[in-house]
């Protein structure tokens, strides 16, 4: 699933192609994805001017001049494709929701496993949507401190790496970022979350914030399905640490020491990558399965 990287790098394509534009033709293939589509979607979109974009966690705002705003969230599979004036669209069955703008530009929404969402909100009211309201706060914005962190998950005896893909915890951070951000910070993913103390909890806050702009700087990780709105593919796959690479050798061991190799675990269902040299279990430390 696309996490805070891919949605902010489709964000950004689709500001960069869509903003301030209007909104000339609408095209909805199926009554949903995920859920139904809201009603009277194409009527709602057609003629509306696209006023702005943001992102809430792993969900992108399109805002429109009529005071409505358009939630865009991409599942499983999901992803935007956008094509300039002059440039036809190739033919996909698997894009459910597309328009275009009085320019030409084309927007599609293509979703083989229709696992994404679509839904229309008051713009006034967004922070209020039943998707939205618990999300904690963005791992980029001044929200998100190691005071935040330890308040958030200082008694929990869940692991840490679960903790954090909690989105009320912090939004947007999934399987992936959560793996890469605890390597950085050398804290061992089965920690429970209470047993960090108040270095550990800085440490890792720093690395959320550095893995996270680093990948957005990347154009995000492509992973199965997902591309940048362009077609081209993101990068950071390349720069994973340990994400990805059980057996190999890790590329920040002291000293150029080999570890043995990254070590893959489950962890509630979900692969989870670390460095046996680098993060360390400390003697006596609480562990969690999940």
């Amino acid at each position: 699933m696309p996490e805070l990287p891919e949605v902010e790098t489709v964000m950004r394509g689709m500001r960069l192609h869509l903003d301030g534009k209007t909104i000339a033709r609408v095209t909805v293939r199926r009554d949903g994805m995920r859920a139904p589509f809201p009603p009277d979607l194409a009527k709602r979109l057609d003629g509306a001017r696209i006023s702005g974009f943001a992102r809430r966690g792993k969900y992108i705002l399109m805002r429109l001049d009529r005071g409505e705003t358009m939630l865009l969230h991409l599942g499983m599979s999901g992803r935007v494709r956008l094509s300039p004036p002059g440039r036809a669209p190739e033919t996909d069955r698997h894009e459910h929701l597309s328009f275009e703008t009085t320019d030409g530009t084309h927007f599609g929404l293509i979703d083989p496993r229709r696992f994404g969402t679509v839904d229309l909100m008051a713009t006034a009211d967004e922070a209020k949507h039943r998707l939205l309201a618990r999300l904690g706060p963005e791992p980029l914005g001044n929200g998100f401190s190691p005071d935040w962190l330890h308040r958030a998950i200082g008694r929990r005896r869940t692991s840490v790496k679960a903790a954090l893909m909690d989105q009320s915890v912090v939004a947007g951070i999934g399987n992936i970022y959560a793996s890469e951000a605890l390597f950085r910070a050398g804290i061992h993913p089965a920690r429970m979350a209470c047993g960090l103390d108040a270095a550990e909890m800085g440490r890792l806050v720093a690395a959320i914030r550095a893995v996270l702009e680093d990948a957005i700087a990347a154009g995000g990780s492509s992973l199965r399905d997902y591309v940048q709105p362009d077609g081209e593919l993101g990068y950071f796959q390349h720069a994973w640490r340990v994400y990805g690479r059980a057996g190999q050798m890790c590329p920040d061991c002291p000293g150029g020491t080999a570890c043995g190799g990254v070590v893959r675990i489950e962890q509630a269902g979900r692969s989870t990558f670390f460095c046996p040299l680098r993060q360390v279990l400390p003697p006596g430390a609480p562990v969690a399965a999940g």
